[in-house]
């Protein structure tokens, strides 16, 4: 009895779940103020850092992309725990399937050569483009780079989980699978990439319950044709399988639907949640990955967003770029922000912090796709706060995933989001 009292009363002290849970004081380190710091002069920059001493909380406009990636190998049980203590309020899982057809965290079911140590593991002899070393010119220049492609569909859960997850990157000029493996950014860290523990999406539900916080599971577009035969229990496995085994799992541990949040760059997909699991299909996200010109939201081959609000569908995901556009060397709403606006959709975007250091890494052409519409508006890193604020209170969005969650907690409890 007295165990249990300390352990009651260290709960309630420190902010612990008994049951080992991650403590709920929210941890944002020094990246958001010092973003704030980099903007240039004006109320923005006046507002946030009169927010400097918090007090902090979760929020669920602050989306975790894949975990904490800016520092943490992605879909990791350490880069989901990284995010939960920056206080997002939601967290990601993308969701690809094995060989014998269970559910894992994985960006791509093709990724493992960059994301995981499976080229320096026994594993490797799985992968279906072994590696193969770069070659050269006489220059020095690489002629033909560095390639391996691994797929989760080539193992089982068993072996996934004996891997090990690392920055996603590699090394183009590689000549030794180490070297292929050693490719991250500058931007990002390998600090804490000594190990990260992968995931199957089962066992990320259970974490992120422990966590106390929100599902946004990613169905991922298979790498292999579809409907898939399993080489180990000659099962075949739909599209339609697929979507349904996703959120039969989230049934299976007793997850209330509105906390999870579907989501598909494949119309189909969300449609699909609608007609046969509305419950959460009621909260699904379309994630819109067109190539639209963000002046021009009209596109003859698709869909217009009215006509997609009129399939049922509530939520539409585009990147960030697109919902913005320049005005007289201002960041402003653009077309097609104005258009999901007037759909009466509501707008989540991505990705926030993917881009490394702004200014400079833009100029050089490093991580120019998330600021394409806007680079003449652009001054340093501040502007990304900048570019948070117009996308907030003029596009009216309703969450943005961010590589580095602190950085969105802070400016939602700022603003009292």
């Amino acid at each position: 009895m007295q165990k249990l009292l300390i352990t009651l009363v260290t709960a309630l002290l420190f902010g612990s779940a008994i049951h080992g849970g991650e403590p709920t004081t929210i941890q944002l380190g020094p990246r958001p103020f010092y973003l704030a710091d980099k903007m240039a002069d004006g109320p923005l920059k006046t507002k946030l850092q009169s927010c400097t001493n918090g007090p902090f909380s979760r929020s669920n406009f602050s989306i975790a992309h894949r975990g904490a990636p800016l520092q943490f190998p992605e879909h990791t049980r350490e880069s989901y725990q990284a995010a939960a203590r920056m206080g997002a309020g939601i967290i990601e899982c993308d969701v690809t399937f094995t060989a014998d057809l269970e559910l894992v965290c994985r960006h791509s079911q093709g990724d493992l050569a960059t994301s995981t140590n499976i080229l320096t593991s026994p594993l490797a002899a799985t992968c279906i483009e072994p590696f193969t070393p770069a070659t050269f010119y006489a220059n020095g220049k690489v002629n033909k780079p560095a390639s391996a492609t691994c797929r989760t569909s080539e193992l089982t859960l068993k072996e996934f989980l004996s891997l090990k997850g690392k920055m996603d990157a590699k090394n183009l000029a590689a000549t030794t699978p180490e070297e292929f493996q050693n490719g991250t950014a500058p931007w990002r860290t390998d600090l804490y990439a000594t190990g990260g523990t992968l995931m199957s999406h089962a066992q990320s539900i259970a974490l992120l319950q422990s966590l106390g916080v929100q599902y946004v599971p990613e169905l991922k577009a298979p790498a292999v044709g579809m409907p898939f035969t399993s080489p180990v229990t000659q099962g075949v496995f739909t599209q339609a399988d697929f979507a349904q085994k996703m959120v039969d799992e989230y049934v299976t541990a007793g997850i209330p639907p509105q906390d999870v949040h579907p989501q598909s760059f494949n119309r189909d997909d969300v449609l699909f949640w609608l007609r046969n699991a509305p419950e959460f299909g009621d909260n699904a996200i379309l994630l819109d990955g067109r190539r639209y010109n963000a002046r021009n939201p009209s596109d003859s081959k698709k869909p217009s967003l009215q006509q997609i609000a009129d399939m049922g569908i509530k939520t539409i995901a585009p990147p960030q770029w697109v919902l913005l556009t320049e005005q007289d060397d201002q960041i402003a709403p653009s077309d097609y922000a104005l258009a999901a606006q007037a759909a009466n959709l509501d707008i989540i975007t991505w990705t926030l912090e993917r881009s490394g250091r702004l200014r400079e890494d833009v100029l050089e052409g490093r991580g120019k796709y998330y600021y394409q519409s806007t680079l003449g508006a652009i001054t340093d890193d501040g502007d990304i706060y900048t570019t948070l604020d117009v996308l907030t209170q003029q596009v009216g969005i309703k969450g943005i995933f961010s590589d580095w969650p602190a950085t969105v907690t802070y400016y939602a409890n700022c603003m009292k989001l």
